[in-house]
């Protein structure tokens, strides 16, 4: 089972090929994509057309998708933003430290091209579906 951060889809929705879209391809012909609610209303809105967002809505549903949050994943994911700003790393978005909190605690991996994850698998233990050279 692997979550799909919003920096891998908008690259797969807008066509461009990578590292990353292409084992995101991969994992969707084995059905080992899974999804989060804030993931999926950060990919959603993003569509200009309402075709492609009708679109989009009709492939991501059948995903599996999970709640992303609650009262003690927001305490820990809070925990973790200031173990890294402690560590002189910050993550620039909220939605970033608690999709990777999220996964932490879940022992889920994560396919991401965005680089706030990168201190969360350095000093927090995310495991990264593909591991950066």
């Amino acid at each position: 089972m692997v979550m799909v951060d919003t920096s891998v889809w908008i690259d797969y929705f807008n066509g461009q090929h990578n590292v990353y879209t292409d084992y995101l391809d991969a994992l969707l012909a084995e059905d080992f994509v899974v999804t989060g609610d804030i993931i999926l209303a950060e990919i959603l809105q993003g569509f200009r057309e309402d075709t492609h967002f009708e679109k989009a809505k009709e492939a991501l549903d059948n995903l599996k998708c999970f709640p992303l949050t609650n009262k003690k994943l927001a305490i820990q994911s809070a925990m973790n933003f200031r173990i890294l700003r402690k560590k002189g790393k910050t993550v620039r978005k909220t939605t970033g430290i608690l999709i990777g909190t999220f996964c932490i605690e879940n022992q889920i991996s994560l396919l991401f091209n965005d680089r706030d994850f990168d201190p969360m698998v350095e000093h927090l233990g995310l495991i990264p579906a593909i591991l950066k050279s």
